[in-house]
């Protein structure tokens, strides 16, 4: 069961070859703690570039950015385009979401994104400065955030409407938060005995919480983007939290 729902969470998560089966996809969503449990696997995959610390931090940077669009794809950037041009609407909910779902791209969108990769840049250039082991411990750390945050939204979130938000959210409860919670804990301590790791894990998870609390009220409940753009945002501040904490401490 465990092996199974990792397969269907990679298949859902990544473009990797693995987990695209029904059985696969049905073990994840009646499991949200493989959110977290996947984020270690894509984490330890994306903190391939930073053992080649004796490269420019430039290209280190790069080569991370090139690593997360190889192994994730860009459908949860896509969430952040959409849940932009949302935001940027005058109107109640329902005029939020049918902006939500228009393929157009909008101003919001352009922001939203450029604002994204560039607090992803200056973040993973951050890293870059950091000891080897720091590095990988953070980058680690800030996927399993990103992945817990989607977990919450799986778990405290209302989806509006049937659709990939409801397949996460009729399945999961705030019970499930404890087991989603023991999964994603051991990599506060990736960095030990400084805290680095720890603040990563927290500022990505409590940054999706936020993401949550404010786009369920805008939108009148959740989906798919609001799950991408909580993985994205997750992402970002846990970077930049990590290297501050390592910095500061």
């Amino acid at each position: 069961m465990v092996v199974t729902a990792l397969r269907g969470a990679l298949g859902f998560l990544t473009r990797l070859r693995v987990g695209h089966s029904e059985h696969a996809w049905a073990a994840f969503r009646e499991s949200p703690w493989a959110f977290p449990l996947a984020g270690y696997v894509v984490g330890a995959l994306l903190a391939v570039p930073f053992v080649f610390d004796v490269l420019p931090a430039g290209t280190v940077a790069f080569a991370y950015l090139a690593a997360i669009f190889v192994v994730t794809g860009i459908n949860h950037l896509d969430g952040v385009a959409d849940v932009g041009d949302a935001l940027v609407v005058h109107g109640d909910s329902g005029e939020r979401t049918r902006v939500l779902k228009d393929t157009k791209v909008g101003v919001g969108a352009v922001a939203a994104v450029a604002v994204a990769v560039a607090a992803l840049t200056l973040g993973a250039l951050g890293v870059a400065e950091l000891p080897t082991r720091a590095a990988i411990a953070v980058v680690v750390a800030a996927e399993v955030g990103a992945k817990l945050g989607m977990a919450t939204v799986a778990c405290l979130g209302t989806a509006a409407h049937e659709g990939l938000g409801s397949q996460f959210t009729e399945r999961a409860s705030r019970r499930d938060l404890l087991s989603v919670v023991l999964v994603a804990v051991p990599a506060a301590v990736l960095s030990w005995p400084t805290p680095a790791a720890a603040a990563t894990l927290v500022g990505a998870s409590l940054a999706g919480l936020l993401v949550l609390w404010r786009l369920q009220g805008l939108l009148g409940g959740v989906n798919g983007d609001v799950f991408g753009a909580v993985n994205e945002v997750g992402r970002v501040v846990g970077l930049h939290l990590g290297v501050v904490a390592w910095t500061l401490c």
